[in-house]
């Protein structure tokens, strides 16, 4: 494939004009737009350049850390410390606990003050666009659950900052291995304490309830690990040595904290993984599984907001590549490589 990011020439220049983006994919045949739009190989581009770099880096390895990087740190903590201030509400429901929605108001309401102090002067402009992916990234408000779609407005803020120049080349590590697992960190937390439904979760079919991206660049860590193979990873011993190092791991520690029951029944796309030969081929079934299951799918991508940072605009090179959608097919294919 493609990719428009990896090469930054698409960084944006002084004079861009920057707009508040919004929803363009309103039905299943608006999906062949969105595939084949600058925003989809922009998107995808930036997952591969961070999967590329995450190969074999731990999460507690040190890294170049650029004000810009240290910043967006400290935004993460500080929407996780709103969180003590806003406890949950006595509620007779069991999930979506409204007090979560007092959080989300007060991050909207303080999210332009907060991006003007954690960036440099020259990327405000930006921010009457970029705001929205970060605003979009910990859930929704009216239906208080969180999944993969939230994610991706998320990891889409990352990659704009790229575009505008806050991050830099040197920041591709610090962005995988210290601004997302912060970032899971914030969510997780907003999952438990307001206790949020899954949005759009097929259950047992489905890779995880909440997050597809920490298992798609936490296996690329794994990558020529000398000891922990795919077999392993869910040995209760490599769980508690390896949670704070790699993001795969992590995950799943936190599944078996909120799933009870046999992990197979609960988790059965990421049990499959235990048969796979390789991490190599792990990391490269989830990135197809990822386009099968996450970017061609219209409830996840009729909710995706474009503007001139992400462009539906048609891209002049497309990826003629197929899409994948089980670990299971991968798996198959292992056992006869």
């Amino acid at each position: 494939m493609v990719s428009f990011f990896t090469d930054y020439s698409h960084v944006l220049s002084d004079d861009h004009q920057f707009v508040i983006p919004k929803r363009t994919i309103f039905n299943i045949e608006d999906m062949v737009m969105w595939e084949k739009s600058e925003a989809y190989f922009e998107y995808f581009g930036f997952i591969n350049a961070m999967n590329e770099v995450a190969k074999g880096k731990t999460c507690r390895g040190q890294y170049p850390k650029s004000p810009a990087v240290e910043a967006i740190l400290a935004l993460l903590t500080t929407f996780k410390g709103w969180v003590s201030e806003i406890p949950p509400i006595e509620q007779p429901q069991r999930f979506g606990n409204k007090a979560f929605r007092t959080w989300y108001e007060r991050l909207k309401k303080e999210i332009d003050d907060l991006l003007h102090f954690t960036l440099a002067d020259r990327f405000h402009i930006a921010l009457t666009e970029l705001k929205y992916y970060l605003q979009e990234g910990f859930g929704n408000a009216t239906r208080i659950d969180y999944g993969t779609g939230h994610e991706m407005s998320f990891c889409m803020f990352l990659c704009g900052l790229f575009k505008i120049g806050a991050f830099t080349e040197q920041d591709k590590l610090a962005v995988v291995c210290y601004i997302f697992p912060r970032y899971l960190d914030v969510v997780r937390h907003l999952q438990r304490v307001y206790n949020m439904e899954p949005a759009g979760s097929r259950g047992v079919w489905a890779l995880d309830d909440y997050q597809f991206i920490p298992f798609i660049w936490g296996s690329a860590q794994l990558i020529g690990h000398p000891h922990l193979e795919p077999s392993r990873f869910m040995l209760p011993e490599f769980i508690t040595k390896y949670s704070n190092d790699y993001m795969f791991i992590s995950c799943i520690e936190y599944i078996l904290e909120v799933k009870i029951g046999p992990f197979a029944e609960h988790s059965n796309q990421l049990w499959n993984i235990s048969g796979i030969a390789s991490w190599d081929k792990v990391n490269t079934g989830l990135l197809k599984m990822y386009k099968g299951e996450v970017l061609s799918k219209f409830p996840v991508i009729q909710h995706v907001l474009f503007g001139s940072v992400f462009s539906i605009k048609q891209a002049e090179q497309q990826d003629s590549g197929r899409r994948g959608n089980r670990i299971s097919d991968l798996a198959n294919q292992s056992n006869t490589t």
